[in-house]
């Protein structure tokens, strides 16, 4: 799936591939919930990492492509 992600893309992140991260690990492991549950944007691509925007006040978020599931 994470080669079918492109700019513009509606998303939410997958929580067994970033649960079980090395991202995880470093740093705080209570994600907030709206990341699994709500749609985000795709805003910026780099070679493996997405920048996501979340439709909450929050900053936007760099995810792994693998840790990312398209949704409709």
């Amino acid at each position: 799936m994470a080669d079918k992600l492109k700019k513009g893309s509606l998303v939410r992140a997958a929580r067994e591939n970033l649960e079980n991260s090395v991202e995880a690990t470093a740093s705080d492991t209570r994600f907030p919930p709206y990341i699994f549950e709500s749609k985000g944007e795709i805003v910026d691509l780099n070679d493996e990492y997405a920048l996501v925007k979340f439709y909450v006040p929050t900053p936007n978020i760099w995810l792994r492509l693998d840790q990312l599931e398209g949704v409709d």
